[in-house]
């Protein structure tokens, strides 16, 4: 579904825009009110990767395949470039004199750091690597499940696409039980509440295979999406952020999907939007890190750079962490998959 490998670039630009936004690379206050009203919800991009995640996944399980095949081919998928981030982010701590603790750094390698609620564990090392501990937990579930997932009625299918939203909002009340330093990495990192959107994605693209899925086409589900974004953005308050986008992100995703399947006019599937989405996994990974170390080395870190010289170094760093992304996709990530990943067959 090429759609949807193009709306992951979307997804990772959320991202990159909200991070720019938070890390105050811009000085001039009235470029950066703009960045960060623009991108104020970027940090959703995550939302989107973990409902697409479940979303691709149970499309294209294939019948009759080894859960080990499984498990062994999303290691190949994320690990290598998680490890060489790891490797990177390390130097640069050595570089820099920045304490290192040995458990941490173990911790994060294995991809454990989402189950760690203390300060310093769930953010360590390359930051958002966090999301890669929970997307191993889910693929560690998903097999289990699927074979449930094949069975459901449609209607079970169904109350899980309307339940989530309405669970994520729940998170609002339910974070109050948790201590109080524990209350982001309860609604935002912690595996179990974050595979939500994931199974959210699993049961809309087990609709959609059965043909079940009763939902817009791509122009007004994009149209909803937009609404969505700027209404919460403006004026809704920020507890109902999360439960509105990830309904509207679920629109968007079935919708390309369709417009795959049906062979539909769809702006995301492009050869540039193509590429963009191939490298967005990489991008990700290295983007905090990229403008983290560069903005050190340079001394403008946490005071912004003033005037033009701001808006000027983000659209730097965007180039500068594509170009990155493409030799780290091209040099480790295909390679790796082919190198640790099993041999692929022929689809039925």
């Amino acid at each position: 579904m090429p759609s949807l490998t193009g709306l992951r670039w979307i997804a990772a630009l959320l991202v990159f825009g909200f991070h720019v936004g938070t890390m105050r690379i811009i000085a001039e206050p009235g470029y950066q009110s703009v960045v960060s009203k623009v991108f104020s919800l970027g940090l959703s991009g995550v939302e989107f990767f973990f409902i697409l995640s479940g979303f691709v996944l149970v499309w294209s399980a294939r019948p009759g395949e080894r859960r080990r095949t499984f498990w062994r081919r999303r290691f190949a998928k994320i690990w290598p470039n998680h490890a060489v981030l790891w490797a990177l982010a390390l130097l640069a701590a050595l570089w820099f004199a920045d304490p290192v603790r040995l458990g941490v750094a173990v911790e994060n390698l294995l991809l454990l750091q989402a189950w760690d609620f203390r300060v310093g564990h769930f953010y360590s090392v390359n930051n958002v690597s966090w999301s890669l501990s929970c997307e191993f937990f889910f693929y560690l579930c998903l097999p289990l499940a699927l074979p449930l997932v094949r069975r459901a009625r449609p209607w079970l299918l169904w109350a899980v696409v309307v339940a989530v939203p309405l669970l994520i909002l729940a998170l609002w009340p339910a974070q109050l039980l948790v201590p109080e330093e524990s209350r982001w990495w309860f609604t935002q990192i912690f595996p179990l509440t974050r595979s939500l959107e994931f199974w959210m994605g699993v049961a809309a693209a087990e609709l959609m295979r059965r043909g079940s899925w009763r939902g817009p086409r791509l122009p007004l589900a994009s149209l909803i999406f937009v609404a969505v974004w700027v209404a919460a953005a403006g004026w809704i308050r920020a507890e109902f952020w999360a439960a509105l986008l990830a309904a509207a992100y679920v629109l968007v995703i079935t919708a390309a999907a369709d417009a795959d399947v049906r062979n539909l006019r769809s702006p995301w599937r492009s050869r540039p939007m193509l590429w963009l989405g191939e490298v967005s996994f990489a991008f990700y990974l290295v983007h905090v890190f990229v403008m983290t170390t560069v903005l050190r080395l340079t001394g403008d870190w946490g005071v912004g750079l003033p005037g033009w010289w701001g808006p000027a170094a983000v659209l730097g760093f965007l180039v500068l962490n594509l170009a990155l992304a493409g030799l780290l996709h091209r040099w480790v990530e295909t390679p790796m998959m082919r190198l640790l990943g099993p041999r692929r067959t022929r689809p039925p």
